[in-house]
């Protein structure tokens, strides 16, 4: 895709460009230079991380480095309103776009800032974030349904699905001889994170899936890279999360966790499922 510019690349861009970067790291201006220069967008997280880390403190700048798309700017970095104009106005002038307040209102971790500022400058229409389903909603869209239905409330942002789900102890699989040592089996663990990732495909808006999905057409296809940390029990409230790592017609790949509180009960390195599109 070719960048739209508002002004030719000259040497007194460069200029500009180096002056107003000029307390950010040699990488990020860089990026800058080549994505005005030749619409480079393969450096906008370099950019991106370089302009926030230019104004954090000193003291968390390694929770940035050491990070990941999950940490949180104002939370973790300590980002208040004030710092996040100045973020943002930085940003505008690097990249050369116009960005409104409403849009910046889901914005709540480096991962979307990083997802967001790659759609913008590529002119890809943004799709709604943290979308709130209750259970009857996702009832009404999941091939699953109850018994064998382990999401509840969830959460559908634009790289990834979020969900709980309590054990009762009443599940119809723990009978028999396991009410004496009642377990959540690892297989249902998993199970559940396959539904959330079956969720956030037929429920998303990312652009890149070209039309609506056939719920009859999505299949899981194979689960690698399995972990698991902890008994699940009656009890425990567990927290489902499913991050989007590729596309590629007709496979999609989610990265898998449950946490019971503060302790990982399951990871799950790839979850793939096949899809097919609406005829």
């Amino acid at each position: 895709m070719e960048l739209k510019k508002s002004l030719a690349f000259t040497p007194h861009l460069e200029d500009e460009l180096r002056e107003s970067l000029k307390r950010c790291s040699p990488e990020t201006v860089e990026a800058a230079l080549s994505f005005r220069q030749h619409g480079n967008f393969d450096g906008i997280p370099v950019i991106v991380m370089g302009i926030i880390e230019r104004f954090l403190e000193p003291d968390v700048r390694h929770l940035l480095r050491e990070g990941n798309d999950d940490t949180r700017l104002f939370e973790d970095l300590g980002v208040d309103s004030l710092l996040m104009v100045e973020i943002i106005i930085l940003v505008e002038e690097t990249l050369d776009i116009s960005i409104a307040n409403d849009e910046l209102r889901d914005i709540r971790s480096v991962g979307d800032i990083k997802i967001y500022l790659d759609y913008k400058v590529k002119g890809i229409p943004i799709p709604k974030q943290n979308k709130q389903l209750t259970v009857e909603e996702i009832a009404s869209v999941m091939p699953h349904q109850d018994p064998f239905l382990f999401i509840r409330e969830s959460k559908i942002s634009l790289n990834e699905a979020e969900s709980l789900y309590s054990i009762t102890g009443d599940e119809f699989f723990i009978d028999g001889h396991f009410k004496n040592n009642p377990v959540f089996p690892a297989s249902i663990l998993i199970e559940a994170l396959g539904q959330l990732a079956v969720l956030y495909l037929i429920r998303n808006e990312k652009p890149e899936f070209e039309q609506p999905i056939d719920t009859s057409k999505v299949m899981f296809a194979s689960c690698d890279g399995v972990r698991c940390h902890r008994v699940c029990r009656p009890g425990d409230v567990l927290k489902l999360k499913v991050k989007l790592k590729r596309i590629r017609y007709p496979l999609v790949t989610f990265e898998g966790t449950i946490t019971v509180g503060d302790e990982k009960a399951v990871f799950a390195e790839d979850i793939t499922l096949t899809f097919d599109y609406e005829s």
